[in-house]
């Protein structure tokens, strides 16, 4: 795995408090709302997008649900316009993507997997699925 600069971190950590300013307020009224949760961006790493842009891909853990997260590395990148979708191809197999907008101009490219995180019981439970999820996602598929 290659790590991050600061700047990714921080993007990241700003996308995480964009999507808790924007949804966290109708989550917790979601029959499958977890408040052991937090929401984080883990387990990002470099990622070509489609278009041949760079981007980062990794997980997005939140209250309700865990979810491949698509973002373009250049923090000016302009959304594609809510409910846009793109397929992206990883060594598992291929993802849909779809854009969703957040607070104060931030977006990414969302692939929700998980919608019931009722089980999880802690925050480092979640990094651990989200752990868990990134390495069998960049895992090459198994062959039939």
């Amino acid at each position: 795995m290659q790590a991050l600069s600061a700047d990714q971190y921080d993007r990241l950590n700003r996308l995480a408090q964009a999507w808790e300013r924007t949804f966290l307020e109708a989550a917790r009224r979601e029959h499958g709302y977890n408040a052991r949760l937090g929401v984080d961006a883990l387990c990002f790493q470099p990622q070509e997008m489609p278009s041949g842009d760079r981007g980062l891909l990794g997980a997005l853990i939140t209250p309700v649900s865990l979810s491949l997260a698509l973002v373009p590395e250049a923090n000016d990148a302009l959304p594609p316009g809510e409910g846009a979708r793109l397929t992206l191809a990883l060594p598992s197999g291929r993802y849909p993507f779809e854009a969703v907008s957040l607070a104060g101009g931030e977006w990414l490219w969302q692939c929700v997997l998980l919608e019931d995180l009722a089980d999880l019981d802690s925050v480092q439970d979640g990094s651990r699925l989200a752990q868990r999820l990134m390495a069998q996602v960049m895992a090459p598929a198994a062959a039939e």
